[in-house]
């Protein structure tokens, strides 16, 4: 039975920032891993010499400085090539936005195809200075939610006096600051900044948090980046790294129990038993419960129905072709709204991701590997027939490639691979209940002061993760294994 310092569960974006953050610090680490491979949903799987990313497609904010940037620093890894994007398309129905991350060409952009009356740009420079601050906030030593004084006087030397006043949007939604400046009624603002907000907090705008909503619309600015080889080159270039610094990573190891108390901590999995002073869950919160009740008791049951009652799916097409089929728009990424008036998700809106050209670590010469995705709910994809279940499967798929054929006209006319991933797919692949990825669709009743803390009470257990603050998205995972890790070093 092997014996570590600290078990990390789950070796998604938190979990191994987490391992790598303790590695470095002189804790002897092992990562436990269900999957064949590590990434979580940041992961990738290959098929006919293509690498495709299966849920997030860019990393945000690894610059030097950024929370991801952050992160190399302290565990010393370089990272593989990253191309940062310097902008993206948004294709309404009635026009092209180009999203760019330099911010005087987005502040012309957006006068000249989303409004530029007095009420437009009042709201503009409150989204800009909000946003601002807030990545400011995001890449210093906030806590949340706070649980002790300590963590309320950390968070005001964070903050700082200039920034307090931001509190008295805790209580805001995006709908709300859309009304407040008067623009909620311009279709086109309020459905691409829609858009936007579900593709980073899964929520509408009259439900998504406005601080969080906030930065998730502007996480171009941060740096929207393209590892060369996509995620499999990232995470082949950081578990080398990870296993030369002395961390141990367990693929195909599902953790189905765990037991004891700090100091003495049991790990069964389906096939082995491992021993750790501590543990850090960095799986879904209704998985951490199930797998470790008499660790964790009754203290995470309110958060896991909150996760049910918000929880999100997502459906994929990865397609491998010809560069031609692609090699026509000077932009890699795509986000699509086909209707204004119809729901977002099941393929009305839809983000494209191409590899570069020249990637010919995600493509085999001559090739580019494209990923095609939308949200979507969970439950109609629950308890389906085959034969209902392949209809389905079919008609999303072949939806999301007509809406794709907006910004490329001869997409998969010709495919070398075309595989469509469902809910039904993340589940059986990523242990996801249900399938449900990306944690919480991000509300006022679980996000911030009220989102599942690192620490739950439990001396050497400790959660990480996007089920838990800051949230979604590769960023807030980064940011998040920083709490869990010093939660460990100072346990």
């Amino acid at each position: 039975m092997s014996g570590y310092d600290v078990a990390v569960i789950g070796g998604g974006v938190a979990g191994m920032s987490t391992a790598a953050r303790l590695q470095a610090a002189g804790l002897s680490t092992v990562v436990l891993e269900a999957h064949s491979r590590i990434g979580g949903c940041a992961g990738y799987y290959r098929r006919e010499g293509f690498a495709f990313d299966v849920g997030a497609t860019t990393l945000v904010d690894f610059e030097p400085g950024g929370v991801g940037g952050q992160l190399l620093d302290e565990v010393g890894f370089d990272p593989p090539p990253i191309d940062v994007q310097d902008a993206y398309d948004l294709w309404l129905p009635d026009r092209r936005v180009r999203l760019y991350r330099d911010r005087e060409r987005w502040a012309a952009e957006r006068r000249e195809k989303l409004g530029d009356d007095d009420r437009h740009l009042a709201f503009y420079a409150f989204l800009d200075d909000l946003s601002e601050r807030l990545w400011r906030i995001a890449r210093s030593d906030v806590k949340l939610p706070i649980q002790s004084v300590r963590d309320l006087v950390r968070n005001l030397r964070a903050v700082g006096p200039s920034d307090l006043p931001l509190a008295r949007y805790l209580r805001w939604t995006m709908g709300d600051a859309l009304r407040t400046f008067g623009v909620y009624d311009d279709v086109p603002l309020r459905r691409a900044v829609a858009v936007l907000v579900e593709d980073t907090v899964h929520s509408s705008v009259d439900e998504a948090p406005l601080l969080n909503a906030a930065l998730g619309i502007t996480i171009r600015r941060a740096g929207l980046g393209r590892p060369r080889g996509g995620m499999r080159g990232f995470w082949t270039s950081f578990a080398e790294q990870y296993v030369d610094a002395g961390g141990t990573i367990a693929t195909g190891e599902r953790v189905v129990e765990v037991t004891g108390s700090r100091g003495e901590f049991r790990i069964r999995t389906a096939t082995g038993r491992y021993l750790a002073e501590q543990v850090v869950s960095s799986v879904p919160v209704d998985v951490t419960r199930e797998i470790a009740p008499s660790v964790v008791g009754d203290r995470l049951d309110d958060h896991v129905e909150t996760l049910r009652d918000n929880e999100g799916g997502a459906v994929v097409v990865c397609l491998g072709v010809p560069a031609a089929e692609v090699d026509d728009r000077e932009v890699t990424h795509h986000q699509i709204l086909a209707d204004y008036h119809e729901p977002l998700g099941d393929g009305n809106n839809v983000f494209v991701s191409v590899s570069a050209p020249g990637d010919d670590e995600s493509a085999p010469p001559g090739h580019r590997a494209v990923m095609l995705s939308t949200h979507c709910e969970v439950e109609p994809w629950q308890d389906l027939e085959r034969e209902a279940y392949e209809r389905k499967k079919a008609a999303i798929g072949e939806r999301l490639v007509s809406r794709a054929r907006t910004v490329y006209p001869d997409l998969g006319t010709d495919p070398v691979v075309y595989e469509v991933g469902t809910p039904v797919t993340y589940e059986a692949f990523t242990n996801r209940p249900r399938g449900a990825i990306g944690g919480y669709r991000q509300t006022l009743g679980n996000t911030n002061q009220r989102a599942v803390p690192q620490d739950v009470g439990v001396d050497g257990f400790y959660l990480a993760g996007d089920t838990t603050w800051p949230g979604l998205g590769t960023v807030a995972c980064v940011r998040g294994s920083a709490v869990a890790a010093e939660l460990v070093r100072s346990g």
